[in-house]
């Protein structure tokens, strides 16, 4: 099922995410992200809003979520492994990403 822009607007407005929100998320979904995440639910790794919730208070959440991007890993969310997102995703589309994720509430 292909989920436009303006649909994910409409279910963004309905969850409380802003519609710059939604462009993040509409980011995550053409770097690949949405392959394996979903903004609600568990897929292959675990959804954005429980990763947001993980994360919540954590002051150094950012520099490793943007890292764990970057480099891939596993064992945090069960075995399934996070590949590299680096180089093919730039740096700033990363930051903007996590910055999104951690926003989520």
């Amino acid at each position: 099922m292909k989920i436009t822009l303006t649909y994910a607007i409409v279910l963004g407005g309905l969850l409380g995410i802003s519609n710059a929100a939604m462009a993040d998320m509409e980011l995550a979904k053409q770097r690949g992200c949405t392959g394996c995440h979903a903004l609600d639910k568990k897929v292959v790794g675990p959804a954005f809003k429980d990763v947001a919730a993980k994360y919540a208070g954590d002051a150094t959440a950012h520099a490793k979520l943007v890292k764990k991007v970057k480099l891939g890993g596993k064992g945090v969310w069960g075995q399934a492994a996070m590949p590299a997102s680096s180089p093919r995703v730039p740096d700033a589309d990363i930051e903007k990403m996590v910055t999104f994720i951690l926003s989520i509430k």
